[in-house]
């Protein structure tokens, strides 16, 4: 049996509650459930039971390096449904100082960010399979990312990901 998506990713942060205020105001994730040193939030349109789980290890620990000298996980990335939802949330991020890049990969629009603790994540609107044109996919360096042109190109309420991350209709 293949494995169908990713339910839920667990990172360690210096104050689980303090990190859960940040992905609650800016990406909109709700609690679900705390316990000590520990808060597990779902993502608004999620069905899971939890899709980010913090664990606090403490004010004293050091910065994460990896990739710089020490392997590790490089970013999570979360999908949204449309390129107004991406808009809404590169204005979040940049309202909390938190967007570091924007990218277009052709099959993909991305944002770049990284929480209070430093960890990296993406947040991306897939291009829908039957929009992709043989120009989409990814050869050679990301383009910056130009919302308002992918908005006249795709429309701004354009459901991204069907027929790739999401079933297309029968």
């Amino acid at each position: 049996m293949p494995i169908q998506r990713l339910n839920h990713a667990v990172l360690y942060v210096r104050d689980a509650e303090k990190a859960a205020v940040f992905y609650r105001e800016v990406l909109g994730f709700r609690t679900v459930h705390e316990g000590p040193g520990a808060v597990f939030l779902q993502a608004a349109g999620s069905t899971n039971d939890h899709d980010l789980g913090l664990f606090s290890i403490g004010d004293a620990a050091g910065p994460t390096t990896a990739g710089r000298s020490s392997v590790g996980l490089y970013h999570l990335a979360w999908e949204v449904d449309t390129l107004d939802e991406l808009e809404r949330i590169a204005k979040a991020l940049a309202d909390a100082g938190a967007l570091v890049g924007a990218s277009d990969h052709g099959a993909s629009k991305s944002l770049y960010a990284r929480d209070r603790d430093g960890i990296e994540f993406e947040v991306a609107w897939l291009v829908p399979a039957g929009a992709l044109d043989g120009q989409d996919h990814l050869s050679g360096r990301p383009l910056p990312l130009d919302l308002a042109a992918e908005k006249g190109r795709y429309g701004s309420d354009t459901l991204g990901g069907v027929g790739i991350s999401t079933p297309a209709p029968a």
